[in-house]
């Protein structure tokens, strides 16, 4: 079993830092095993906010894999919105776009999905695609494989999420790639479900789980909150671990089993 700290959203630049410091001491997230941070690192691409956003990564003393979003592109400075794009955040966080971890029991691949022209919305590539493709290519059939981008690549069951440019291109890959869990933040709003059925043909759900802000100040009707996720062979437990002013407690836990092809609330 692997314990993942799922964050998304720091927003560095309009954080809290009475949060970020209760976040870096919570007992729980000492317990991962690794941290997945679904972009938004910043809240305007600037170089003071990569700067603390790398500290802040620093200070989780974890083996750390992250992806920006559409924040973490300065928006006001065109050239460096349309020419430097993402190499403010390629300095200070990592070179890496699509990171990938394999530690012989889960998979993890990050997928960037922040596109200059965009602003808020994300998007996905053909090449982006079949990479994704080719990085589970060789990975065994019984291991977890986990998807984490910034934008909301499905939409959970009951919900009507926006989703990224050519989301059926990606629903297709997740499908070619034998997916089983996708991350996701953008939102500020947390939760959990199997993905919706739709028109493309798939052998099986993914689950989908979404990060709320972690420790930013743009809250949109929910409190601060991570993700402490516990992933086995086919089963996920998700605990939302929320601020209630002094620290982060666990106040929803969410268990899924794989069985036939989908994803079953236990």
């Amino acid at each position: 079993m692997r314990t993942i700290a799922h964050l998304s959203d720091l927003h560095f630049g309009r954080h809290d830092d009475q949060v970020a410091e209760a976040l870096l001491a919570d007992a729980s997230l000492k317990t991962a095993d690794l941290a997945v941070v679904t972009g938004d690192l910043t809240q305007r691409g600037r170089i003071h906010q990569f700067e603390a956003a790398r500290s802040f990564l620093d200070r989780l003393g974890k083996p750390v894999l992250v992806v920006p979003g559409n924040h973490d592109i300065p928006l006001y400075n065109l050239i460096q919105r349309f020419v430097g794009r993402l190499a403010r955040y390629q300095r200070f966080i990592t070179g890496d776009l699509h990171p990938f971890i394999d530690d012989g029991e889960i998979a993890v691949l990050g997928l960037n999905t922040a596109r200059s022209a965009a602003i808020a919305n994300g998007r996905i590539s053909k090449e982006q695609a079949h990479a994704m493709v080719a990085a589970f290519a060789d990975v065994p059939a019984d291991r977890t494989r986990i998807v984490a981008a910034h934008h909301p690549l499905l939409a959970p069951k009951g919900t009507a999420s926006t989703l990224i440019g050519r989301a059926v291109l990606a629903r297709e890959a997740l499908s070619g790639a034998g997916v089983h869990i996708v991350l996701g933040g953008h939102h500020h709003h947390a939760f959990s479900a199997a993905s919706a059925p739709d028109s493309v043909d798939v052998r099986r759900e993914v689950l989908v789980i979404q990060a709320g802000t972690a420790i930013s100040r743009r809250l949109r009707g929910e409190t601060n909150s991570y993700n402490l996720l516990q992933i086995a062979p086919n089963r996920a437990t998700c605990a939302i671990r929320l601020w209630n002013g002094a620290d982060f407690e666990t106040r929803e836990t969410s268990v899924f089993v794989f069985v036939d092809g989908k994803w079953v609330r236990s």
